[in-house]
């Protein structure tokens, strides 16, 4: 061939060389020299180059042919699309066919099997001149060959790569994205094969996808070939490692959950060419992760290191998405691709969309949510590329699973369902690209979902996504972040779902002033602390038998306990690190401890639970003392095995001093000694007690914590859980004001700070301003009441202001 070597080695490439072979190849070759000599590299080998592509079509005069093909081509026309793009891939296939290019090829291939040994495979990849950058990733719209092992496989795999440059998709991904068909020009990466078959892959962000949350690595895995993993046609197990911690020197994995794994992609050596197989997947490995924690937290070592070196590069922070594999042959991990990560990291900081339902419906379908928007659409059942034909803008489309093929109909969903895949699938992928919501991993979607049902697709409440049957109402309020007044009180948040902390910790709250354990327990544990702690005392044989099985994956219910409740608490202290993270310990009634896993054999059955055994008085007690053990494990854990400090721990419900040193005391004992490591510990000031004797209890704590609620329940001896006295709650009443008054002056009094985490101030402007103007520590109100509380303390502090009225 004319010019220079159509063959560029890894090892002379790097990140400046994307005109030359391509954005994936350019970051391969600078990850293999990146990484070189660590626990996780990169695999070695070359590149046939861009200009080999360009030099092959000039030489076949397949230019002309190309322009006439492609320049008014309508790709709205999905016949019209398809007709051209075959034809434009048989002219760059007929054109990369020729002798001097086969040869180089055969060569370069001879040399990279004698430096790894016979019996070498290799991995072939597209690499587009205009693909991996920081504003268009063209991820999928090129195609990829494995387990290459011979010299012809090979010659035939890099001429299919080159005509792939003309698939339908990535036609009109370049055409929606503004790029010039014939500038564009397509390498290929001829790589050592990592035997991920018998072994794992998936997928690593420096970012939570869906939030766009930046102090996280987001790691997924499966077994087998990562591609089961970005097609969608498995659950993927899932991993948090928390950013800043990891570089103060922990070693914690945040966060994980389990995914089905239902199937491994494969190839079967004994079929010629490359053929891959999917093979189910045995329980046992259903039911475990396929990745132990030192291996997820070598991966979140490295990710952050190719995140650091690309920034550098860039001069601008970039967020990556990655690809890692683990070879069946050295048990070693390998990264196999990192780009820019081009959706979430895209968004504008300043600005926050809001959804929310606004009615209810039957829910027909649950699996992952993907973004946080809610649609409402009529569903159109799509089993095959056939059925896309009838697909109108606007509907809801509901398949097994989605291609890349499909990129021009996703375009125009309302949303998007799928009975599988998890956040890192295809479909989720161009879901969150494009906006769309979507529910992967909707087991039975199909089968439930019939063509011209009218569905709302939600995925505003969290990681689960939900499909409601009807057009069920919903609202957006658009917040602009920079519109929020910063009063001089702190203003922060309550919170109790850990599914909802990395969206919620962008808001311009202050810190949590009351996280809810008690969501934490309830929903995702499911297990009373006592069943977790002694299964054999659950006296019912059945749920004894389902504690254990929900505990499996864990070495006992007492450590899928403490699990799950440090990973929960954890991602709340992480998301808003390092602003102050006040959780409280479990507060649950009896009869809602009752009605936990196994809980009925060790609640007593109360006249009046509100008032009854619950709180602080609980902690100590025989009844409960094993439980409150595991609560207190798991809060150590995030405190001194995360890292996370900002976290301060808070007792409910404290009825006397007694009560206080007693409670202290166990928690002493079980490793939360208030002053080590920095451990503040606060009370909930709810009882009126709690006021009266506010210096004996202001000697035992480091802050507290007015809860509204109890304390007005208490103060005028309504029951808060009754409808016929419901008339007479009421925070404004002067009798609960004057117990908040009390309160404030007490913590001046004593230095101490004194905060509010009932809804009173948001519910009652009057009352954030009376609090204002007492001069209250904090005010801690749910995320939606956050603008509107912010907003009426400034405008009441702006005036005390300028009446010189301001408390010192």
């Amino acid at each position: 061939m004319p010019g220079s070597s159509p063959i560029r080695w890894f090892d002379t490439l790097g990140l400046d060389d994307v005109p030359q072979v391509g954005g994936k190849t350019a970051s391969l070759a600078e990850l293999h020299r990146l990484l070189a000599g660590g626990p996780v590299t990169a695999p070695d080998g070359f590149a046939v180059t861009a200009a080999a592509y360009r030099e092959a079509l000039t030489a076949a005069g397949a230019w002309e042919p190309l322009r006439a093909l492609l320049q008014d081509l309508d790709v709205r026309d999905v016949t019209a699309l398809a007709r051209a793009a075959t034809a434009a891939r048989a002219l760059v296939y007929d054109a990369t066919g020729g002798t001097g290019l086969r040869d180089a090829i055969a060569a370069a291939y001879r040399r990279l099997q004698a430096q790894n040994g016979p019996g070498l495979s290799v991995a072939v990849r597209s690499s587009a001149t205009a693909e991996d950058l920081p504003t268009a990733s063209f991820a999928g719209q090129h195609d990829s060959f494995l387990h290459i092992a011979d010299e012809d496989g090979l010659v035939e795999a890099c001429r299919r790569c080159f005509a792939s440059i003309f698939t339908d998709r990535a036609i009109v991904y370049r055409v929606n994205n503004g790029f010039d068909h014939l500038k564009v020009a397509l390498s290929v990466a001829v790589m050592r094969m990592v035997r991920s078959d018998e072994a794992a892959s998936g997928v690593a962000f420096t970012l939570d996808t869906e939030s766009g949350f930046r102090d996280v690595v987001f790691i997924t895995g499966a077994w087998g070939l990562g591609e089961n993993i970005v097609q969608g046609r498995v659950g993927p197990d899932e991993f948090y490692v928390h950013k800043p911690t990891y570089r103060q020197g922990y070693r914690a994995v945040l966060r994980r959950s389990l995914g089905s794994k239902e199937t491994r992609l494969a190839h079967r050596r004994a079929d010629p060419g490359g053929v891959l197989h999917s093979f189910r997947v045995s329980r046992r490995d259903r039911e475990r992760y396929c990745l132990d924690d030192a291996e997820v937290l070598d991966l979140a070592g490295v990710a952050i290191r190719i995140e650091d070196h690309y920034s550098q590069h860039a001069g601008a922070p970039m967020p990556m998405d990655i690809e890692w594999a683990r070879d069946a042959g050295d048990g070693r991990l390998y990264v196999l691709q990192a780009r820019p990560e081009t959706v979430a990291s895209r968004r504008d900081p300043a600005t926050f969309d809001t959804y929310r339902l606004t009615g209810e419906g039957p829910v027909l379908v649950t699996g992952k949510a993907v973004g946080e928007a809610i649609a409402s659409g009529r569903a159109r059942l799509v089993q095959s590329a056939a059925d896309l034909k009838a697909f109108q803008p606007g509907e809801i489309l509901v398949a097994p699973s989605t291609s890349p093929d499909w990129l021009p109909v996703m375009r125009i969903a309302g949303g998007i369902v799928t009975d599988q895949g998890g956040r890192t699938c295809h479909a989720a992928i161009v879901a969150r690209e494009l906006g769309v919501p979507a529910v992967v991993g909707a087991a039975g979607a199909t089968a439930r979902l019939e063509t011209g049902r009218m569905v709302t697709v939600s995925c505003a409440e969290g990681e689960a996504g939900r499909v409601l049957d009807g057009a069920v109402p919903f609202a957006v309020d658009h917040l602009s972040l920079d519109a929020i007044p910063r009063p001089r009180t702190p203003i922060m948040v309550n919170l109790a779902q850990p599914d909802l902390a990395f969206r919620t910790g962008l808001l311009p709250a202050a810190g949590v002033g009351l996280a809810r354990m008690e969501f934490i327990i309830g929903e995702q544990i499911g297990i009373h602390p006592m069943a977790a702690a002694h299964p054999e005392r659950v006296t019912s044989l059945r749920e004894r038998q389902a504690v254990v099985r929900r505990s499996r994956g864990d070495a006992s219910p007492r450590d899928h306990f403490i699990r799950l409740l440090a990973e929960g608490v954890g991602t709340i202290a992480a998301a808003f690190h390092p602003r102050p993270v006040i959780v409280r310990l479990s507060d649950f009634k009896t009869n809602e401890y009752a009605r936990l896993l196994g809980g009925a054999a060790f609640e007593p059955v109360e006249e009046n639970p509100m008032l009854g055994f619950r709180g602080a008085s609980r902690y100590a007690h025989p009844r409960y003392a094993d439980g409150f053990a595991l609560e207190c494990e798991a809060l150590r854990r995030v405190r001194t095995d995360m890292g996370l400090t900002n976290l301060k721990v808070m007792v409910p419900f404290c009825r006397r001093v007694g009560e206080a040193e007693q409670v202290l005391a166990v928690m002493a004992g079980h490793g939360l000694k208030r002053g080590d490591n920095g451990l503040e510990v606060y009370v909930m000031c709810e009882i009126p007690n709690n006021v009266i004797q506010f210096d004996a209890f202001a000697a035992l704590f480091d802050g507290f914590s007015i809860g509204s609620n109890d304390l007005t329940q208490l103060v005028l001896g309504v029951d808060r859980d009754s409808e016929a006295v419901a008339f007479d709650f009421d925070e404004r009443d002067p009798g609960v004001l004057e117990m908040l008054r009390q309160a404030v002056e007490g913590g001046r009094r004593n230095g101490c700070p004194v905060g509010i985490c009932g809804e009173a101030p948001a519910t009652w402007p009057e009352i954030a301003a009376f609090l204002t103007r007492l001069g209250i520590g904090s005010i801690s109100v749910n995320p939606a009441s956050l603008a509107q509380t912010m907003t009426v303390v400034a405008a009441h502090e702006a005036a005390m202001a300028a009446a010189s009225d301001y408390p010192v």
